[in-house]
């Protein structure tokens, strides 16, 4: 990889040259055999494998009635609901969702996810900078409370 500095700023080019990976897609991503449970974050969670180095995709979980850890990081994270009726905290504040609703983490807000459905799981779609914070020099953190 290379690395810049300010003494390189003349080096910016003119143009832009698409670099396109050879893997594009990430088949099947919740059909895989995997282990998709997070026992650091204590709920299930699927890992998008696509060579991006500035975004992840997640898909992440909550067992019925169950709830993720409290935490907080310091990327952004947008939730897109696929299934289910919750809701978040986000730094004491309750935020209700159910499927079809995004909700936005902001960064470093502590927060913590639970399912209300006490018979069907929850299902949420997470995007995030983590990798650009990551590739920036390890900024990337994450705190479980």
């Amino acid at each position: 990889m290379t690395h810049f500095s300010s003494a390189d700023f003349d080096k910016t080019p003119p143009t832009i040259v698409p670099v396109v990976p050879e893997r594009l897609i990430h088949k099947s991503v919740l059909s895989e055999k995997q282990d998709a449970y997070s026992k650091e974050r204590k709920h299930p969670v699927s890992f998008v494998d696509l060579p991006s180095i500035t975004l992840s995709m997640t898909i992440g979980g909550l067992v019925p009635g169950g709830a993720s850890n409290k935490h907080r990081h310091t990327y952004e994270t947008m939730l897109f609901v696929l299934e289910g009726k919750g809701y978040t905290e986000i730094e004491g504040r309750r935020v209700d969702w159910e499927k079809g609703d995004a909700l936005y983490i902001p960064v470093w807000a502590w927060h913590q996810h639970f399912n209300l459905d006490d018979n069907e799981p929850a299902t949420y779609l997470a995007c995030e900078n983590a990798p650009l914070l990551q590739n920036l020099g390890g900024l990337g953190l994450r705190e479980e409370s």
